[in-house]
C-alpha cells in the first residue's frame, strides 16, 4: 500500500538504495528459479522501468525527488543484479565495473528519471495524470513488440508468443488499477500506444535487443 505521507529525505535515500539492491538481486533469483515463460519478466527491461515508476508513484510529490531516488534504485540495482550472480552461481565479480554494466547504469539513470517522474504525474491530476498513468501500459507494449517480432527468429527461445501476451496483459492491468476512471483509463491507453512507439524507437536507436 502506498504511505499517505510524503517521505523525508532520510527514508527516501534508504528506500532508493535498499529498494535497489533487493530489485537486482531478486531479480537475478527470479531469472534463475522461475520457469520460461515466467522467467522473462525478471529479463525485462520494462519491469525495472516499472518498479521505477512504482518509487515515483510512493514519493508522490517532488519531481526532483521521485527522480534522482528512481535513478538511484535502478543503478543500484545492477551491481545488486551482477552480485547476486557472483554468490549464487559464482559469476566473476568483475563484470560489476565491466562497460556492459555502466552503460546499463547510465540507462537506469534515464529510466529512473523518466519512469520516476511518471509515478508522480499518475497520481496528480489533468494531462500529466494521463500521460503518467499510460507509461508503465506504453513499456509493456513496447516490450511485447520487441517479442512479437522475434518470435520467429531461431536466435531467441522458442515461445516468445507468451510474453507478447503477458507483457499485453500487465500492460492493461496496470492501467486498470493506476486509473481513477473508466475515461482516464480508455486515455491512458489510447496515449500508451504512441509512447510505446517512441519507446521502441529509442531502443533501437540506442542499439536495442
Amino acid at each position: 500500500m502506498l504511505l499517505a505521507v510524503r517521505p523525508d529525505h532520510r527514508t527516501l535515500a534508504l528506500t532508493a538504495v535498499a529498494g535497489g539492491f533487493l530489485l537486482g538481486f531478486l531479480d537475478f533469483l527470479w531469472i534463475k528459479f522461475v520457469p520460461y515463460p515466467l522467467a522473462e519478466l525478471g529479463n525485462s527491461t520494462a519491469t525495472w522501468a516499472v518498479a521505477a515508476f512504482a518509487f515515483g508513484c510512493w514519493v508522490r510529490s517532488g519531481w526532483l525527488r521521485a527522480a534522482l531516488g528512481a535513478a538511484v534504485l535502478l543503478v543500484v540495482a545492477v551491481p545488486s543484479y551482477y552480485l547476486a550472480a557472483t554468490l549464487v552461481q559464482g559469476d566473476e565479480l568483475a563484470v560489476v565495473w565491466a562497460p556492459s554494466s555502466l552503460l546499463w547504469m547510465v540507462f537506469g539513470v534515464l529510466a529512473g528519471v523518466v519512469f520516476g517522474i511518471g509515478g508522480t504525474w499518475a497520481r496528480g491530476t489533468g494531462w500529466r495524470q494521463i500521460v503518467g498513468t499510460a507509461l508503465p501500459a506504453a513499456v509493456f507494449f513496447e516490450e511485447a513488440t520487441r517479442y512479437a517480432r522475434n518470435a520467429n527468429d531461431p536466435n531467441y527461445p522458442p515461445g516468445l508468443l507468451w510474453n507478447v501476451v503477458i507483457d499485453v496483459a500487465l500492460g492493461l492491468l496496470v492501467v486498470a488499477l493506476i486509473g481513477s476512471g473508466s475515461r482516464q483509463r480508455m486515455l491512458a491507453l489510447a496515449v500508451a500506444l504512441p509512447l510505446a512507439l517512441l519507446i521502441f524507437i529509442a531502443f533501437a536507436v540506442a542499439g536495442g535487443w
